[in-house]
């Protein structure tokens, strides 16, 4: 039954999520939460993960739940859920779209998806954001690990201006990160 619950709610989110898997987030993580299939932090936790891992992040992360949740076979039904409504959707399209390229219905619907995907990509960022730059009383110590994400991004963004690669931005972000957790602890 777990196997079939994970496969329906990640092929849902697969099917209604247009922009990929930074616009998928807000839907993984209600998703989780209702769910109760993990905590938020240990989805954060992975999310911080995925972002480095190869792979389309959608997929890292459907298979990461699905493994938590169901194990191997849980990762499989979770996975195959979140790229199957892409696979049908590309193959119908990619039979139709000769027809269809040049109507001004579909160019429209098309123009309307795009501030939609950034608008799902930004409540992503700011759930993500609201549990990683949470303060609370008892943590105050996490206020260092605060200023330390806040020393990552200027450092990536300075390197992103700078036209540094994005691998070189990854790796010294993990390197301040891994320095800073020894540091701090």
């Amino acid at each position: 039954m777990i196997y079939f619950m994970l496969f329906i709610s990640f092929f849902r989110i697969g099917l209604f999520t247009f922009g990929g898997g930074y616009a998928m987030l807000p839907l993984i993580e209600k998703e989780v939460m209702n769910n109760k299939w993990m905590e938020l932090d240990e989805l954060v936790n992975f999310v911080a993960v995925s972002e480095s891992t190869p792979g389309p992040f959608a997929v890292n992360v459907s298979t990461y739940v699905g493994s938590v949740v169901g194990g191997v076979f849980g990762a499989i039904s979770a996975t195959l859920g979140v790229v199957l409504p892409s696979f049908i959707i590309i193959l119908l399209l990619a039979k139709c779209y000769d027809k269809f390229k040049e109507s001004k219905i579909v160019n429209g619907c098309m123009n309307g998806l795009h501030p939609a995907v950034v608008g799902l990509i930004a409540a992503a960022a700011l759930s993500i954001g609201k549990s990683v730059f949470h303060i609370s009383t008892e943590t105050i110590v996490s206020s260092s690990g605060v200023l330390t994400s806040i020393g990552i991004i200027i450092v990536s963004i300075f390197m992103l201006y700078k036209k540094s690669n994005p691998v070189w931005v990854i790796c010294v972000s993990g390197l301040i990160g891994i320095v800073s957790g020894y540091l701090l602890e």
